[in-house]
């Protein structure tokens, strides 16, 4: 049985994920309120696209345990999720809107109700020319946008999308934000991955971000940007920062430093000590932006390795 009416889409309690010798998700424990988008970010090989295979029921998990919309069992609320796999899937010889038929009757919907709404999907993402194209004549954008209608089509109250902006231009990744902010808006539960962090940091409410299979760190948006930068134009040298209470680490390019300080830091303190070290001709208190704290956490060498391969 489920309860639709639960504050919580997905939770995730001590999951963990071994193949062979090797753990691809390491006791990951969340909790994901209905109602909002929630980010999996993290380098290539991370674990992201092994905890979203066990929340849609692909995957078991090797211990601990996953809820999804209040089942035990991901089975029998299977209907109410749409997924998006970052692997293309597309049956080539198969008509465009028959695909997406296919989809809407696996889900349960009825034959008429599946055409009447794969027909209107075509048309919102500019397709409907190609109802009955084979899928082996799309582009890869075009079989993108497929896809996801495939995955809308039966209207889930839970949609699970690995790196949905994969191969789309501008028009349509702006199509693709309208659909999961107005999902959120009917009080559904958007889970997403993706190696865009502008696009994690302006469509998620909270994010995970995970590294050799472990949460390391976890949260609501503001929260893990809240502001630990600062920015510091002086006129003297990278010294005048040595010993400064709440000051993690300082990094100076001619005579502009960023700061990363103590999020207990007290700014005015701050910037009291350090005038009395240095002429400050401007001092900026910054959110840091999820790309600098994917870098910061994960490393740039590995940070910048992202494919579209996940473990």
């Amino acid at each position: 049985m489920t309860n639709n009416n639960s504050t919580l889409s997905v939770t995730f309690e001590e999951t963990r994920k071994k193949f062979g010798t090797l753990v691809a998700l390491d006791r990951l424990s969340l909790q994901i309120p209905r109602g909002s988008v929630y980010g999996f970010i993290g380098p290539n090989g991370a674990g992201k696209t092994t905890a979203m295979r066990i929340l849609v029921g692909i995957s078991k998990p090797t211990s601990g345990t996953i809820k999804v919309l209040d089942a035990d069992d991901v089975k029998d609320v299977r209907h109410l999720i749409g997924y998006l796999p970052e692997e293309k899937g597309l049956y080539k010889r198969m008509r465009v809107i028959d695909y997406i038929v296919y989809f809407g009757r696996l889900n349960g919907m009825r034959k008429r109700d599946a055409i009447a709404k794969a027909k209107g999907l075509l048309s919102e993402f500019q397709l409907a020319d190609w109802e009955k194209e084979k899928c082996q004549a799309l582009s890869k954008g075009m079989g993108q946008k497929v896809q996801l209608m495939a995955t809308l089509v039966h209207d889930p109250i839970l949609m699970v999308l690995d790196e949905p902006f994969s191969g789309l231009d501008p028009v349509n990744v702006e199509v693709v934000r309208s659909i999961i902010l107005n999902k959120v808006k009917e009080n559904s539960t958007v889970i997403l991955s993706t190696h865009i962090m502008e696009q994690a940091e302006s469509l998620c409410d909270a994010v995970v971000l995970i590294n050799k299979g472990k949460a390391v760190l976890e949260g609501p948006i503001d929260e893990i940007r809240k502001g630990d930068v600062v920015s510091v134009d002086h006129e003297g040298e990278v010294s005048v920062f040595d010993g400064l209470q709440g000051v993690v680490s300082v990094k100076q390019i001619g005579r502009a430093a960023t700061l990363e300080v103590d999020p207990e830091c007290d700014l005015q303190t701050l910037l009291k000590s350090i005038c009395e070290r240095t002429k400050v001709t401007q001092f900026n208190a910054n959110s840091a932006s999820l790309h600098e704290i994917f870098i910061r956490e994960v490393g740039g060498s590995e940070a910048t390795s992202e494919t579209t391969a996940d473990a």
